[in-house]
């Protein structure tokens, strides 16, 4: 028994309406068969709300700086600051409270603005519903936004549509619905029109709800519920919360959680260590509470949050609509890309050019038939029926809505590949005029016509079909067969069983020229590391043209019959040598993302048809266009304004440079809290005196938190944007173990100096100034020395923002021991000696940190 949440009263509303006969359910919604006025629809907008779900209406400001606020590092903070606040040290209280706004607000606003940014452009690509109006004119169907439907309204449905609310239907036509993603059945489900007989709406075939989407068929439909009212609506959050993890969302959560367990072993440490050695168990507290925040990637959600936004609002100024912030990253580590050919490759403006009978001679009878197909079929009129339909003198001449009545239709499916319509003239004859792929209206053909001869197929015939096919294919054209037969008078319902003994025409030959820019676009792809993969469900020969046209090298070729005959195993170790996937059905595309990823490949997949939804969803990130079906926008990650291949590369770059930066925070990160393990407890042991204070090493944090924040606007070194990055645990825990040391090496330098050059034995002040001056230095400087594997400040400069930060900090830690702020802070002037010293130290620490990084690099990286 599926399980609906929410009131029992909007259960029950929709047991009713699944239940009911169609007329007493138009009474109870006071609604027609017509559908519902201007007028009413909007009254009824204004009574019911408009048709929006929870996520749609977008977070608000103070759902979005809450989400900033409450996550596992900022809750560790505050609880530190607590107990500092709890032990009388209002002043810790306060330095760690600050560290914490200043990561939440530079976060918040980042992200907000993205997100701004985002919703202008969404704004531009509505989802739409096709809703009768009785006062629209001759079509009663228009297209209007799917949020402004109201109970009551009458919509159809038709293949590649997202149900756009919860409907009962009022008739249908071998209409199937994807409904997955609210009860996680796999397989589409057939609707009828009939009451169902369960009193569980889910359960319920005279039912279809908001979320779920039209595979094949169409059908009519009454509105019930909208909004927050549908079972969708009631569980969108859950369902969008399931989706959202990505493989790098989980490896910056194990990083920190990595991080907070080495800083959970190391401040107990420190605790026991001074408290034993010093016998000040509180002050020992104290201090190992402001190790512990300095031992915490406090930052880390700001560096992540910040840098995905700004990928995000680059992203946007190149008109494409970031619907994930994480899908920005996947981009940057995707290594394979698939796409269909047509609009892609192609400048997706087909033209009809050719139309032919069997023997390859011009024939007008063939385009009239496959206009009156094009021009009665109800489902989704794709790009090759629009080019049939431009053909006005066609129009002129048969004038189809005066001279014929459409009967039936058998809606298209991707198993047959091959759609019908019933059709009855003005003598009162009737046909079934079939259209589709070559082979599969074959497979129900028995004769063929010509203008001279007509007669039974045979094998003959089929080879001459082929060699013209094939012609056809190799110049490029897409090639329909079209078909016909006589029906009888008295049947009206049709189904893909009648669709046998039929007379084949002819061809209908399409051009679908390839874009000028594709062949660039696929070099640089090419040259940033990207394989490009063609998934298409257009035969291998027209494809094979396709590609030599736009310089794409086919090194294998696998068709979709080849593809079923794989098990899982089978396929994944044969797809990395295979470019061109010909004849796919949208399950066997979706096989094929799954197999390359199961490689270990990062893959991206670009689809705007109703085929695409399921390997949309299948690839690490889902590229759509606005101009896509509904399904496959709702499917996708990112929507691109403009279907360009150039673009992508756009956002492949911008993908790097925030995983760059954000790796570059890790690193430094990860390798300053190793040195400073080894620092604080050396110094913990033979030290009479604390280090440093709590409030000096909060500080100290503090400033160094603010250095940070400048990282998302760092330059990133062409090398590195070169190839697909990808996460590396292992990498990081080894960069680790080569930079750590080696600032533990210069904090040891300046224990020294402090103690036997100055004398700080006794002078404990003294000694925690110059620690901590120097320790906010080389802190402040690794960062230019992690940035690049250049030369840092000579063959690679960090951005300006930067560099002033940088600047900014070591200036105010300069300035602290001589301010009027000293006492607080428990600073005392140093001599003037310290500072060629630490300037010696500086420049040495930056040549060993530099060598450390080549070592590293040379050895794991070339």
């Amino acid at each position: 028994m599926n399980f609906i949440p929410g009131d029992d009263a909007a259960r029950q509303t929709l047991a009713r309406a699944a239940a009911s006969p169609i007329d007493a359910l138009l009474r109870e919604l006071d609604a027609t068969r017509e559908g519902l006025t201007e007028d009413e629809a909007a009254r009824r907008r204004r009574r019911f709300g408009p048709n929006r779900v929870a996520q749609e209406n977008g977070a608000g400001v103070l759902r979005e700086l809450t989400r900033h606020v409450f996550n596992p590092l900022n809750g560790l903070l505050l609880t530190l600051a607590a107990a500092s606040f709890a032990l009388s040290d209002q002043r810790s209280a306060i330095v760690i409270s600050a560290i914490v706004v200043l990561s939440v607000l530079l976060a918040f606003v980042q992200e907000h603005r993205a997100n701004a940014a985002a919703a202008k452009l969404r704004a531009m690509v509505r989802t739409h519903a096709s809703v009768r109006r009785p006062d629209a004119g001759a079509d009663p169907f228009v297209e209007t936004s799917l949020e402004d439907l109201a109970p009551g309204d009458i919509v159809r449905l038709t293949a590649g549509d997202m149900i756009p609310a919860d409907v009962r239907l009022l008739a249908t036509k071998d209409l199937f619905i994807n409904q997955s993603t609210l009860t996680g059945e796999s397989m589409p489900v057939e609707k009828f029109a009939a009451p169902a007989r369960t009193a569980e709406p889910l359960e319920a075939d005279s039912l279809a709800f908001m979320g779920s989407n039209v595979v094949s068929g169409y059908g009519e439909a009454v509105v019930v519920a909208t909004g927050a009212s549908t079972i969708f609506g009631q569980i969108a959050d859950r369902i969008t919360e399931a989706d959202d993890s990505t493989a790098f969302d989980a490896s910056v959560k194990k990083f920190t959680w990595l991080m907070i367990a080495f800083m959970a072993v190391m401040a107990p440490a420190v605790f026991f260590i001074n408290g034993w050695f010093k016998g000040d168990w509180l002050s020992a507290f104290l201090f190992a509470i402001s190790v512990a925040v300095g031992l915490t990637p406090e930052m880390l959600p700001m560096i992540v949050t910040v840098n995905l936004a700004k990928g995000a609002m680059a992203l946007s100024r190149e008109k494409v609509i970031v619907k994930r912030l994480s899908a920005i990253q996947n981009f940057g580590a995707m290594d394979v890309l698939c796409t269909d050919k047509t609009g892609t490759l192609t400048q997706d403006r087909i033209i009809l050019k050719r139309h032919l009978d069997i023997y390859g001679e011009d024939s007008a009878r063939v385009l009239e038939f496959a206009y009156i197909n094009s021009h009665f079929q109800s489902g989704l009129r794709n790009l090759l029926d629009i080019a049939v339909l431009q053909h006005a003198e066609i129009e002129e001449r048969l004038a189809p809505q005066h001279h014929f009545t459409k009967i039936d239709e058998i809606p298209f499916d991707f198993e047959r590949r091959r759609l019908s319509v019933v059709v009855e003239g003005d003598d009162g004859a009737r046909l079934l005029i079939c259209k589709g792929a070559v082979e599969e209206i074959f497979e129900v053909s028995t004769r063929y016509e010509a203008a001279d001869s007509s007669g039974l197929l045979d094998l003959s015939h089929l080879e001459t079909a082929k060699r013209e096919t094939a012609l056809l294919n190799a110049d490029g054209f897409r090639v329909i067969a079209v078909a016909y037969k006589q029906v009888s008078g008295d049947q009206q319902v049709f189904s893909a069983a009648d669709e046998i003994g039929l007379t084949l025409l002819g061809y209908i030959a399409f051009l679908d020229p390839p874009k000028d820019s594709a062949a660039s676009a696929i070099a640089d792809l090419r040259k940033a590391g990207i394989s490009v993969k063609i998934l298409t469900g257009d035969n291998e020969i027209v494809t094979r043209k396709v590609c030599a046209d736009v310089g794409l090298n086919i090194e294998g070729l696998a068709l979709g019959a080849e593809i079923d005959a794989m098990d899982d195993e089978t396929l994944a170790a044969r797809v990395s040598g295979v470019t061109v996937f010909a004849k796919l059905s949208p399950p066997q595309k979706a096989r094929v993302v799954s197999a390359l990823r199961r490689r270990g490949h990062v893959v991206g997949y670009l689809g705007d048809g109703i085929n695409d939804g399921p390997a949309l969803k299948a690839g690490d990130v889902g590229i759509s266009v606005d101009t896509a079906t509904d399904i496959a926008r709702e499917s996708a990650d990112l929507i691109l304004l403009e279907k360009s291949l150039a673009v992508l590369n756009d956002g492949v770059i911008e993908g790097r440079k925030v995983f760059a930066n954000i790796l570059k925070y890790i690193r430094m990160g990860a390798s300053s809290n190793f040195g400073n393990m080894f620092s604080l407890l050396g110094a913990s042991v033979f030290l009479p005196f604390l280090p440093m204070t709590p409030i000096q090493i909060l500080t100290n944090s503090l400033l160094y938190d603010f250095s940070q924040t400048a990282i998302p606007t760092d330059n990133v070194d062409e090398e590195f944007l070169e190839e697909p990055r990808k996460w590396n645990i292992g990498g990081i825990a080894r960069f680790m173990l080569y930079l750590g040391p080696v600032s533990s090496i210069f904090d040891y330098a300046t224990f020294m100096l402090m103690l036997v050059a100055f004398g700080a034995w006794n002078k404990p002040e003294l000694f925690q100034t110059g620690w901590f001056v120097e320790s906010l230095f080389t802190q402040t400087l690794i960062i230019h020395i992690i940035r690049t594997r250049k030369v840092p400040f000579i063959q690679s400069r960090a951005s300006g923002a930067l560099l002033a930060t940088t600047i900014i900090v070591c200036l105010i830690g300069a300035a602290l021991p001589f301010s009027s702020l000293a006492p607080v802070f428990g600073f005392t002037p140093l001599p003037t000696t310290y500072w060629p010293a630490l300037g010696l130290f500086l420049i040495s620490y930056a040549v060993l940190a530099h060598l450390a990084k080549t070592a590293y690099f040379d050895r794991f990286e070339e």
